[in-house]
């Protein structure tokens, strides 16, 4: 696809669509995390769809996390775009780039990610 066909407005639907269609439990005991989406990743990660920025759930002990910032769940927009062939797999794309990213806020690495067909 190419980034001129999505209108910011249908790529935000498309993100809150996702955001209702995540699998039961995934976000459960998620706290503390926000979702945003920026045009482009870092220029030093071109193509990359997303990225979780934080501490995971269990690296973080028992402690009390007052005062800190949220943890953060970023979506690149026009790279996720440029990787669909239409709209339907874009949207597909976007809910399983929010999946794998709240999966490292728990902690899960890239490996069983893939295993688990999140990857």
């Amino acid at each position: 696809m190419d980034v001129s066909e999505v209108s910011d407005e249908l790529f935000d639907s498309l993100v809150d669509q996702a955001v209702e269609d995540l699998p039961p439990g995934v976000v459960d005991h998620m706290d503390n995390v926000a979702l945003f989406v920026e045009p482009e990743p870092p220029a030093d990660t071109p193509g990359l769809l997303g990225i979780y920025d934080g501490i995971p759930l269990p690296e973080r002990g028992g402690g009390s996390f007052s005062f800190v910032p949220p943890d953060t769940i970023t979506l690149f927009k026009n790279p996720l775009i440029a990787f669909a062939e239409d709209v339907e797999h874009l949207a597909d794309e976007i809910l399983v780039t929010i999946v794998h990213e709240i999966a490292h806020h728990y902690g899960i690495e890239e490996d069983r990610l893939h295993e688990l067909g999140w990857g």
